[in-house]
C-alpha cells in the first residue's frame, strides 16, 4: 500500500466530505481535497495543475479553494482562485496554512484538513454566501492522484 492510501482511512475520508458539505452550505464557493504521494514539480505549481485538472477554475464566481497534500513530501498548499484572492483578507491564506500545520505537526491529518476546510468555508460564506440559485459546481470527494 502507498502512504497515499495510508494518510486517510476510508472514515477520515467521509469526515472530511461531511466538513466541506458543511462548508459548503452557505456559500456558492467550492472546496476540493486533492493527495497524491509525490511531485517533481514545485508543490504550488503542482496545486495550480490539480486546480485545474480538477476543473475548479471553471466555477462561476472563480471561488474554487483547494487543499493539496504531497503525503511523501510531507508538504501541502492552500490554493484560492482569482475571485476569491481578491476578497480575502492579506493573511488568511497563512491563517489557514497554519491552522492546518497545527494539526499536521501533531499526526492529525484528518483534522488539520478540516480545520483548513471550515477556515476557508467561513471566509467564502462571508463574501460569496449562498443564495437559492446556487449549485454544488464540483465534487466533493477526496481525489487521489
Amino acid at each position: 500500500m502507498s502512504r497515499v492510501e495510508d494518510f486517510l482511512t476510508a472514515e477520515e475520508e467521509q469526515e472530511i466530505v461531511q466538513a466541506i458539505l458543511e462548508a459548503e452550505k452557505n456559500t456558492s464557493g467550492e472546496i476540493r481535497v486533492h493527495i497524491e504521494a509525490h511531485t517533481r514539480s514545485d508543490h504550488f505549481v503542482r496545486a495550480k495543475e490539480v486546480f485545474h485538472l480538477l476543473k475548479m477554475d471553471n466555477t462561476k464566481e472563480e471561488n474554487g479553494v483547494l487543499i493539496y497534500v504531497a503525503v511523501n513530501d510531507r508538504k501541502f498548499v492552500i490554493y484560492g482562485d482569482g475571485g476569491i484572492n481578491k476578497v480575502v483578507p492579506k493573511d488568511f491564506w497563512n491563517t489557514t496554512k497554519d491552522a492546518i500545520e497545527l494539526q499536521f505537526k501533531q499526526g492529525n491529518f484528518k483534522q488539520g484538513i478540516i480545520d483548513g476546510i471550515l477556515k476557508a468555508g467561513n471566509e467564502l460564506k462571508s463574501h460569496f454566501p449562498w443564495n437559492s440559485n446556487d449549485t454544488n459546481e464540483l465534487s466533493n470527494e477526496v481525489s487521489k492522484g
